[in-house]
């Protein structure tokens, strides 16, 4: 019998196929091993598609065919037996799923062939994964990037994948049950229809381009210098599928780290932005570039995953930083966050506040007059209905590295607002404001803005008007008279 983590296949030939038989002398043929196996691997959901091949041997009348999958994560309503040959001699009569036995199957088949006959076993299973990381390395001066990726295989699911050919998918793919709870009860309601098994088995069966991509193998942390393969990537309209070149073996347990590209000479932009609900209350540092081949990229997308960044220092490499990038589709910007620079200083100070506009409502004829208007006289039975809050910011930037910099800041403010500034600002949505502006190296800039929110009765819409003005530096010099 052939040691397997996962499944028993036996060929029961007979002609009786009554539950009674199965206990009785019954002859067993020897499970034949793979002819090959093929993982399709899905990162974004714990799912892997298993294509396996295996020649049989029939024989003429009903043959019996078990399948178990004890200590495996294996999908029973995903497991499918078909016939690579003389397929109009041979027929599923049956499958089923015995109540005195747990985690098995059998298929009932009708032959009409004496003789032996290659078939394909494909299942989902959950606990194989894979995940994305990347090491980047800056020149000196930060305008280009040198940067790698590489995948990392891991295999949990109970069994042992040897010689297998190895596809990972990036995409999205919809479930309605997750494998690893319908692997721990077969009997449980299936709600999950044959025809969404059979669409995803059908979209991530295809095949994919011819290979691009150079690849290295490594078990565990030590790696293993192999003979460079290659990693095929084609398009499948909402997900790619990365093909690696040749064989791997993946035993339970353990993780397989290879090569995807090495991109050389990215173009990147170093842009410092202040948004307090993406980065914080403080400028984070930002290299910016093109998934695009204009850029040396842009193959395919680029899957999420850990970036590590470093500098060329002279001889030497410095350590930048460590971080968390999204999935960047074809032809999208990548955005690295490096955090905040330790020669870049950001500051966002109130200078002052003061208020006017202010409307009084009258409760006789329900009248509102403004109080600067010479006519109004304030009684107790007046109430302030409307003003404008007005409020002087400066935001101050103090660059003290040896290089200009380019910033942006993003910053919504709430209610009916005008934001006065003289640095030409914009509108990122109807109450997000958006400035950019450059400083030079080894120099403090501060930019003043005035924020006026209309309060009570002159309150009119919920958004942001933008205002050019000439805003001075306050004077808060004292001066004493004697």
């Amino acid at each position: 019998m052939l040691k397997q983590f996962f499944s028993t296949l036996v060929c029961i030939l007979a002609l009786s196929v009554s539950q009674t038989a199965l206990s009785g002398n019954i002859d067993l043929s020897t499970l034949p091993q793979r002819d090959s196996i093929q993982l399709t691997i899905y990162n974004s959901e714990d799912l892997t598609l298993v294509q396996e091949t295996r020649t049989m041997s029939f024989k003429t009348g009903t043959n019996k065919l078990q399948f178990s999958w004890a200590n495996t994560l294996i999908d029973p309503t995903s497991v499918e037996l078909r016939f690579l040959q003389k397929q109009d001699q041979l027929h599923i009569q049956q499958t089923s799923f015995p109540h005195d036995r747990h985690q098995m199957l059998y298929w009932t088949v009708n032959s009409q062939v004496d003789g032996q006959v290659s078939v394909e076993i494909s299942y989902f299973t959950s606990g194989i994964t894979w995940s994305a990381d990347y090491v980047g390395v800056a020149t000196a001066q930060e305008t280009h990037l040198d940067l790698e990726s590489f995948v990392r295989v891991r295999n949990q699911s109970g069994e042992n994948y040897e010689n297998a050919r190895i596809r990972l998918v990036v995409g999205s793919i919809n479930l309605v049950d997750k494998i690893a709870a319908l692997s721990l009860d077969p009997k449980k309601p299936v709600r999950r229809e044959k025809r969404q098994r059979h669409m995803l088995k059908k979209m991530m069966a295809m095949p994919a381009a011819a290979p691009m991509m150079k690849m290295k193998g490594s078990s565990r942390a030590t790696m293993q210098h192999e003979t460079p393969k290659a990693i095929a990537k084609s398009g499948l309209s909402e997900y790619y599928i990365y093909a690696i070149e040749g064989q791997e073996s993946i035993s339970n347990g353990w993780s397989k780290r290879m090569t995807s590209f090495n991109a050389k000479h990215i173009p990147i932009t170093v842009k410092y932005r202040y948004r307090p609900r993406e980065y914080g209350h403080h400028l984070a540092k930002l290299f910016l570039f093109d998934n695009t081949i204009k850029a040396h990229l842009g193959t395919t997308p680029m899957p999420k995953g850990a970036v590590r960044l470093f500098k060329r220092n002279q001889q030497s490499l410095e350590y930048l930083a460590q971080l968390q990038m999204k999935y960047v589709p074809l032809g999208d910007k990548v955005t690295l966050n490096l955090g905040q620079d330790p020669e870049i200083m950001f500051e966002e100070i109130k200078l002052q506040t003061w208020r006017d506009n202010v409307w009084m409502r009258y409760r006789k004829g329900q009248v509102h007059r403004r109080l600067h208007d010479k006519k109004i006289k304030v009684n107790h039975q007046a109430h302030v209905s409307g003003w404008h809050d007005h409020t002087l910011y400066n935001q101050r930037i103090r660059n003290f590295s040896n290089r200009d910099i380019d910033v942006e800041w993003r910053k919504p403010y709430p209610g009916d607002s005008i934001y006065s500034s003289q640095l030409n600002p914009s509108l990122h949505d109807y109450k997000t404001v958006e400035v950019n502006t450059k400083v030079s190296a080894q120099s403090t800039q501060n930019n003043l803005f005035v924020l006026t929110t209309k309060q009570g009765k002159n309150h009119k819409q919920d958004q942001v008007t933008l205002k050019a003005a000439d805003i001075p530096y306050p004077d808060f010099s004292i001066t004493l008279k004697r």
